[in-house]
């Protein structure tokens, strides 16, 4: 009985997916807004607390693309889940629940920058998680010289 108990309990901590949400994407040029609680970081967030400075190339488009592709590809716990030339939506789980952030990324290639979004799907804090995902692939184009050295 009681390792029943413990297979329900440890299946109920893990299964902290949540739903996909319905407003991934780009609508009008832009991601959809982030929520009010702090677990959430968008490069098209008007607020400071959400905002994040979107990834700016020091390489054309089309070489700067397809290398994100491939950063955000060997992401630890990360899967991609659908792209096209210009958008792709990845989804990252934590190490130890399983919880699921959405990340997307939007190649704007007449403002030469690409858009960045990351958001958790459940709960109210992200204990920064989201801004220190995004900033460490700002790290790691930086450091291949995809993107300049402030990056923003």
């Amino acid at each position: 009985m009681r390792i029943v108990l413990t297979g329900f309990v440890l299946m109920g901590i893990f299964a902290c997916a949540g739903a996909r949400p319905n407003n991934l994407g780009i609508k009008h040029g832009r991601f959809a807004p982030c929520r009010r609680s702090p677990n959430c970081v968008s490069s098209d967030a008007p607020d400071a607390n959400h905002f994040v400075a979107a990834f700016q190339p020091a390489l054309p488009m089309a070489q700067a693309w397809p290398r994100l592709r491939e950063i955000v590809a060997a992401l630890p716990r990360t899967a991609i889940i659908s792209e096209t030339d210009d958008y792709l939506h990845a989804e990252c789980r934590s190490a130890v629940f399983g919880f699921v952030d959405d990340l997307e990324l939007h190649a704007r290639a007449a403002e030469n920058r690409i858009a960045v979004r990351s958001a958790a799907r459940l709960g109210t804090s992200d204990f920064g998680v989201n801004r220190r995902r995004v900033e460490k692939i700002r790290a790691l184009l930086a450091a291949e010289g995809v993107i300049g050295p402030g990056g923003g």
